[in-house]
């Protein structure tokens, strides 16, 4: 059996399942969106291999990434959530989450869905890039500057513009996959 050619950060068992099954792929589902601004500000200063680690816990501490819950999350839960091991243990990262779940709330009442927000960015078609290896990838753009800038205008935390490039190529409106990769016609994502 041949080896399927992938991008070449896929390393570890973990990372090639997220990779061959969600990274890149568009996704047009509110939940999944939220469910990566949260992973992805967690991970800033850190591997996105330890995040993929922590992702059921942090399913779990963060009620399975429902918005609304998340908005109502009391300081006491989240004293509690700064003594979990199963998450990154950073004030700051663990207060945004509430944080966030109510700006994307705001985002959701303006639009009537993060889905149709965030997809205007790109004209609502994914940006297919041709790079061949790693280092042609950038770690921001002036699109994830854009997106950043009216994030933090909207009262986001933790989306910075080399965040919100993560977040941009998990979530399929920057389509990253190295030439090569089986995965560059990654389709949609079905709704949760």
């Amino acid at each position: 059996m041949s080896e399927r050619t992938r991008c070449t950060w896929a390393r570890n068992d973990l990372a090639i399942r997220y990779h061959d099954e969600e990274w890149g792929v568009p996704v047009h589902d509110d939940r999944t969106f939220f469910e990566f601004l949260l992973l992805e500000g967690a991970q800033a200063g850190l591997s996105w291999d330890t995040i993929l680690a922590k992702r059921a816990n942090y399913r779990r501490a963060f009620l399975d990434f429902d918005p609304v819950r998340v908005a109502r999350m009391r300081p006491a839960r989240l004293e509690r959530l700064l003594q979990d091991p199963g998450i990154v243990r950073n004030r700051l990262k663990v207060e945004s989450g509430p944080k966030n779940a109510r700006a994307f709330l705001a985002v959701q009442a303006e639009f009537g869905s993060f889905d149709r927000y965030v997809w205007t960015f790109v004209d609502g078609r994914p940006i297919q890039n041709s790079w061949r290896t790693l280092a042609e990838i950038p770690a921001k753009t002036p699109l994830s500057d854009a997106l950043a800038k009216d994030l933090k205008r909207r009262g986001f935390t933790f989306v910075g513009s080399t965040i919100v490039y993560a977040f941009l190529q998990a979530t399929g409106l920057v389509n990253d996959h190295l030439v090569g990769c089986f995965r560059r016609g990654a389709r949609a994502r079905k709704h949760a």
